[in-house]
């Protein structure tokens, strides 16, 4: 094995560690939330993925995680995604409504 093998693994200081994971209270911070909501979030199984981390169980987020839900927020808003806008939508006749509703 070549003497400069370690210089082909990727570089991993704690630094980069610690702030690839959040948690509750830096998750909130960081998405603009109150850590209440995540909490009630999690408990409903909405909103960004979490785990449990650590001998205690700490409620943990990926700040990938974190990025990859708020770019699937804004794919399904209507107000950023235009293709979703009921604007752009071609009118419905009345017979295309639901009689029922």
């Amino acid at each position: 094995m070549p003497s400069d093998w370690s210089s082909a693994l990727p570089v991993s200081s704690s630094a980069s560690q610690a702030s690839a994971f959040l948690t509750v209270k830096g998750a909130a911070e960081y998405l603009g939330l109150s850590p209440h909501t995540l909490y009630v979030w999690r408990h409903r199984r909405q909103g960004p993925p979490s785990f449990r981390m650590g001998p205690r169980g700490r409620v943990m987020y990926r700040l990938e995680a974190l990025d990859a839900w708020i770019r699937e927020q804004e794919r399904a808003d209507s107000r950023s995604n235009t293709t979703l806008s009921p604007l752009d939508a071609a009118p419905r006749k009345r017979s295309d409504y639901d009689a029922s509703a």
